[in-house]
């Protein structure tokens, strides 16, 4: 396996100071780092019988989409408030200052499918915390949570205990 570490870019100070930014399009723009980061969570997931990839806006769809492919899943898409053009269930929750809200379509899925969560990076947990709380309202049964990049000091996998969690790169540095 290729260390995927170094496929990531860090971006000392965006989007502001004291922030280092995980820069993925490094990783995105090599053929084989891309390539082998869909196949390590393809393969995690393959006898899982994944019913939908939800993805989260907007640098999970790129991983969502590929890996619902490799997977012969539906990909579902969670957007910020207003993105979506049909009826919606929100989801609202706390950033560091202030809130935010996600949606999903209604008939996204079905009850009692069974959903993979792809995202890019789990930092504090919260975003991912609120698309398993739309998951579990809307009767969907979360068989796995898959990152490409987690941010261990920011401890996001406490609020996601009790689900299967893959990371592929677990940082110290953030």
């Amino acid at each position: 396996m290729l260390d995927l570490k170094k496929y990531i870019r860090d971006i000392p100070d965006f989007p502001k100071k004291g922030i280092i930014f995980k820069d993925i399009t490094t990783l995105l723009k090599d053929r084989k780092a891309f390539k082998e980061a869909i196949g390590e969570v393809t393969k995690k997931f393959k006898n899982k019988k994944i019913d939908f990839v939800l993805s989260v806006e907007a640098r999970g769809f790129i991983f969502g989409a590929a890996v619902a492919y490799k997977l012969g899943a539906g990909v579902v898409l969670v957007r910020k408030k207003g993105k979506l053009p049909f009826k919606t269930h929100a989801v609202t929750y706390d950033l560091e200052y202030g809130t935010d809200t996600l949606e999903i379509h209604q008939d996204a899925f079905r009850k009692g499918d069974r959903i993979l969560i792809v995202d890019d990076l789990l930092a504090t947990g919260g975003t991912t915390k609120a698309v398993v709380e739309l998951v579990e309202r809307m009767g969907g049964n979360i068989a796995g949570i898959a990152f490409v990049i987690e941010l261990l000091p920011l401890k996001g996998r406490d609020k996601l205990k009790g689900y299967p969690i893959v990371s592929l790169i677990k940082d110290e540095y953030c």
